[in-house]
């Protein structure tokens, strides 16, 4: 009765914070006492339950170097006119038929460069949302191949936070993560482009879209024509400017140190920043801490962000759900659920399982971040814990099988919870409806798919026991 009460007034404070639209880090701060105090109520001594809230917290601390170095990339990308000049290239290959296929293309892409959806959708989604309308194409749909687009990097990224979130908690290979995720993400995407493309001919994302390139918006076919000289009013658009994202796609296929890929890019960028757009070191440092802030409101509407304080809000976010992980341990208070998934686990397989919590703690936590952690931590014991027990059948152990089930539920399954900042945030930015939601069809494909084709020895016989089942079919 006690954790249900605890439970339900933590999750109070998170919906409260999110309808009104405030940070939800003091609805953190809020669940973190009521916690320590359930455990207080418990007989937990208090030195306890600080001292694993706070190795929990120093285990996590290596990763926020790794978010500092994010937010610094991204916000020299934003100066050195990286981002522009893929921005005006891109842009150029979208017509009226080939709007929607082409969003999420585009999207994808960008994201993958990024890491971040919220960077992904101000940039190239703001862009393929005005392009798109324009051309005739419908809002819902839109915002749906975007909404979809901008997740599909965040989630394999060799820069994204989550995919680093992820190979943190579950003590794995990121590199190896991403291997596996574009296997399990290949048909999904595939299957999503296919998908964008007959709704873009058929006409059903927008009245006006054919196969012809005709809309019936006038000047609609020059609608891109805008974004070139804005954006080259601003910038020096030379080939040079696309190094700093040629270094990241290079480094991270020869598998170099993420944060070695990332050092790389930020050097190169400074070296654009300085050399090709001519600014000055005081300017450089100021947009490394504070971020990208154009002079022409036009171009920073699409483009301001990024620095090392942008990444705060993240690192409390982060900081805090692993002091939850450390007094959850001390109090116990998670034991009945973890009885209950495991249970769940034995019944359905290891993957069902994660991506039903998944959906629940999404609900719950109202942000990717916690939904990612406290997935990880509730199906735990679904895996087992002796990570070095290989399944005969593939080679892939446990941890890295939580790893791929994590994100290919979690990670996803965080935007379509239409209160959820994961997803609430990017539509509202482009001004997309919420209905979008309903069409973002690759974040629905991939952990369905996973559910028809479960990765080889997901399913487990109990916790504890991680022999495979025979009938599992091979990823």
């Amino acid at each position: 009765m006690l954790e249900a009460m605890v439970t339900v007034l933590f999750c109070a404070a998170l919906f409260v914070s999110v309808a009104f639209g405030w940070s939800i880090v003091p609805a953190l701060l809020f669940g973190l006492l009521l916690f320590v105090g359930y455990g207080l109520m418990r007989g937990t001594p208090l030195p306890a339950m600080l001292r694993h809230a706070g190795m929990t917290v120093r285990a996590a601390g290596t990763i926020l170097v790794t978010f500092a170095l994010i937010g610094i990339l991204t916000s020299l990308w934003r100066a050195s006119g990286t981002i522009a000049f893929i921005v005006v290239h891109s842009t150029t290959a979208i017509h009226a038929a080939t709007v929607l296929p082409l969003t999420f293309l585009l999207c994808s892409g960008m994201s993958i460069l990024t890491g971040s959806s919220f960077a992904s959708m101000a940039t190239m989604g703001t862009i393929c949302m005005s392009l798109g309308l324009a051309m005739g194409a419908s809002p819902m749909w839109l915002g749906g191949a975007i909404l979809a687009g901008i997740y599909v990097g965040d989630r394999c990224s060799p820069v994204s936070t989550s995919a680093l979130l992820v190979a943190q908690l579950t003590h794995t290979n990121l590199f190896d993560n991403i291997g596996r995720m574009i296997r399990t993400g290949l048909v999904p995407f595939v299957a999503s482009c296919v998908v964008y493309a007959i709704v873009a001919i058929t006409g059903v994302g927008g009245g006006g879209i054919d196969v012809t390139g005709t809309t019936g918006s006038p000047g609609s076919s020059h609608a891109s024509d805008g974004i070139a000289p804005l954006f080259s009013s601003s910038f020096h658009l030379h080939w040079t400017t696309l190094v700093p994202a040629v270094l990241v796609i290079l480094l991270a296929l020869l598998r170099v140190d993420v944060r070695l890929t990332m050092s790389a890019s930020i050097v190169a960028s400074v070296a654009v920043c300085v050399g090709v757009q001519h600014m000055g070191w005081r300017n450089v440092l100021e947009v490394i801490v504070l971020g990208y802030h154009a002079a022409d409101a036009r171009v920073g509407a699409l483009l301001d962000g990024g620095g090392i304080l942008s990444m705060a809000n993240v690192a409390a976010i982060v900081c805090i759900s692993s002091a939850y992980a450390g007094v959850f341990a001390e109090t116990h208070m998670l034991a009945r659920a973890q009885c209950a998934i495991d249970a769940l686990g034995h019944r359905i397989g290891a993957t069902a399982a994660t991506i039903a919590t998944a959906a629940c703690m999404a609900a719950l936590a109202c942000n990717q971040t916690l939904t990612i952690m406290l997935t990880h931590q509730l199906c735990a014991g679904v895996y087992g814990q002796d990570a070095s027990e290989k399944a005969p059948s593939d080679g892939v152990d446990a941890r890295s099988r939580q790893a791929i089930d994590l994100e290919d539920s979690a990670v996803v399954i965080a935007p379509m919870i239409p209160w959820s900042i994961a997803g609430a945030v990017p539509l509202s930015t482009i001004g997309a409806p919420t209905s979008s939601i309903l069409v973002a069809v690759f974040l629905y494909l991939l952990p369905l798919t996973r559910l028809i084709r479960p990765t080889a020895g997901s399913r487990f016989r109990g916790a504890g026991n991680r022999e495979p089942e025979t009938h599992d079919i091979a990823q």
